[in-house]
């Protein structure tokens, strides 16, 4: 991997780490009154994924979205203004933490309910395959949503039509407060439960960058190729709490041992520390982080001087004024 590739990606998940620190600390001022859905400790498995797609290709994320926008492109000031709820958000305020859109990035959406960016993504892909274009749809979700309905469906129907879709499972072993041992058979792994669904998969290091990337780009190829849907599977771990902006591991669903390890393979600090044993300067890393502290603070400077949308707008784009004739 060239070296501009690799302080592109390290520069996202410091990105993606920078301003989701800075919603953490600023989420009890009360000014962001959505739900927040942190991936704080999960960076790396959404850049990867979004460093490996092209822009024209399309994602369609979980209420834990915030990185995969903006690992696809998607804008810091825009999104962080979503979340204050202000007319300069992705969604013009209406949407939240949770509803996040960004179409020149082909962020297409995300949505709060669990396993629903499954069906939406998978015809996401049969758009795209009518159209005969060379773009895939990645969808997003976590180990949960391998337990829905929807997931089977889904998978199904993207074998059975040969879709370009590119499932991407970021598994951080809990469903809210549930670890999988309470919710799957012990034994089972879920890449090769879906290979018995007959979809080819793969596992991989999601906090292990340079794996999750090269995973990534082999799964996308095979993808993009004709070659039918492909299930990637990505671990990795949250470390705040399932909604909001704080450490939980007092309430007893998980151990602090057990947090403590996975915090010691913080895929942000470890890279860092991998790209300097590379070569790359002291300075040159200082100064990423100099300049991505001031994009963070200007972003946030942007959301909290942006306008509140008009009331009259209320029922803009939600109601069409067009009549639809009865067929």
């Amino acid at each position: 991997m060239d070296k501009a590739l690799s302080v592109r990606l390290l520069r996202d998940m410091l990105l993606i780490r920078k301003v989701e620190e800075g919603i953490a600390e600023r989420y009890p001022q009360g000014k962001m009154r959505c739900p927040t859905h942190l991936s704080i400790g999960q960076e790396a498995a959404a850049v990867a994924v979004g460093a490996a797609l092209e822009t024209a290709d399309l994602a369609i994320s979980t209420h834990r979205a915030h990185a995969h926008y903006l690992a696809k492109g998607g804008r810091a000031p825009q999104m962080l203004a979503e979340i204050y709820g202000k007319v300069t958000g992705c969604c013009r305020g209406r949407g939240g933490s949770m509803h996040l859109t960004d179409r020149t990035a082909g962020f297409v959406g995300s949505t709060a309910i669990v396993g629903n960016s499954l069906p939406i993504g998978t015809g996401l892909a049969l758009s795209l395959q009518l159209k005969k274009s060379r773009q895939i749809a990645a969808i997003f979700f976590g180990d949960g949503c391998t337990e829905e309905g929807a997931f089977y469906e889904s998978a199904n129907f993207a074998i059975v039509r040969n879709l370009p879709a590119l499932f991407v499972c970021e598994n951080n072993l809990y469903s809210v407060y549930s670890p999988l041992s309470v919710r799957q058979p012990a034994g089972r792994e879920i890449y090769k439960m879906v290979q018995g669904l007959g979809m080819p998969s793969a596992i991989v290091d999601g906090n292990d960058i340079d794996a999750a990337y090269a995973a990534a780009m082999a799964a996308i190829e095979h993808v993009r190729s004709g070659k039918g849907p492909f299930f990637l599977e990505l671990t990795t771990y949250r470390w705040r709490e399932h909604c909001g902006p704080n450490f939980d591991n007092d309430i007893g669903y998980r151990t602090e041992e057990e947090f403590l390890a996975w915090k010691a393979r913080d895929p942000v600090a470890s890279y860092e520390a991998r790209l300097q044993q590379q070569g790359v300067p002291t300075e040159e890393l200082a100064a990423l982080h100099t300049q991505l502290d001031a994009e963070v603070l200007a972003a946030f400077e942007f959301a909290e001087t942006s306008p509140f949308p008009d009331q009259s707008e209320a029922f803009s784009d939600v109601y069409t004024d067009k009549e639809v004739s009865p067929s």
